[in-house]
């Protein structure tokens, strides 16, 4: 029989981690404490840090960005720094032996779907690049990041929604993160879903009713139904 202390050593050798360098360390941490990834990090199936670009800034201010070569509007989020930062969880990485992929988000990456996410599931360690101001130093994008992504044809303000979206997609893969396997909607197919009441009675008129192939009780029929209207 194993003891605790050997399986707590399997058990923690089998964590993925989540690296995100961002200047807002805050908007990581928050989401990434509560539900879902929360309990999964609790059961000790992975972890999500916030990584504080400016830490690894060796300005005097902390600065992490500066004025665009050729001019134009805005600022440009510095290599210096974010390699820094980059080498300094590689290195924290390669003593434990894990395999390591990071990612720079960028209107210009491949769009994220649930194929990436699986293949992203298959790392030990995922580090993430979250771009603020005009846009990150292209040398990242060039040397330092293994890909780009892009969560689609629209810009935000920064890359830590866009990494907390990869992180909750990718964790779903990750054994016993979700309570039942069945839940994983690429198994099952997206259909629509109801529960009680059968009826609901919003104003005075007709109610708004559940589909009576679902309260039917033949497993055949809503399997049916169910595949008709998925997509």
């Amino acid at each position: 029989m194993k003891s605790r202390k050997a399986a707590s050593t399997h058990r923690a050798s089998r964590m993925k981690s989540f690296h995100v360098i961002t200047i807002f360390p805050e908007l990581v941490e928050g989401y990434a404490s509560v539900a879902l990834l929360g309990r999964a990090a609790a059961k000790k199936l992975l972890k999500v840090e916030a990584v504080d670009l400016r830490a690894f800034s060796r300005e005097r201010h902390k600065k992490v960005d500066d004025a665009p070569f050729g001019g134009g509007p805005g600022m440009v989020m510095q290599i210096a720094p974010i390699y820094r930062a980059v080498q300094f969880l590689k290195s924290k990485a390669k003593n434990r032996g894990s395999k390591v992929r990071t990612i720079l988000f960028s209107t210009r990456g491949n769009v994220f779907d649930q194929k990436t996410a699986r293949r992203l599931a298959k790392y030990d360690r995922l580090i993430f690049i979250a771009g603020r101001y005009e846009g990150v130093d292209e040398r990242v994008a060039e040397h330092i990041a293994d890909e780009e992504i892009s969560l689609g044809d629209f810009v935000l303000a920064g890359g830590e929604l866009p990494a907390l979206t990869v992180i909750e997609a990718v964790a779903r893969h990750i054994p016993g993160v979700l309570g039942r396997a069945e839940s994983l909607e690429e198994k099952k197919g997206s259909y629509p879903v109801y529960t009680r009441p059968s009826i609901f009675q919003p104003t005075k008129g007709k109610g708004w009713k559940v589909p009576e192939v679902l309260q039917s009780g033949d497993h055949a029929k809503i399997s049916a139904w169910r595949k008709k209207k998925g997509r």
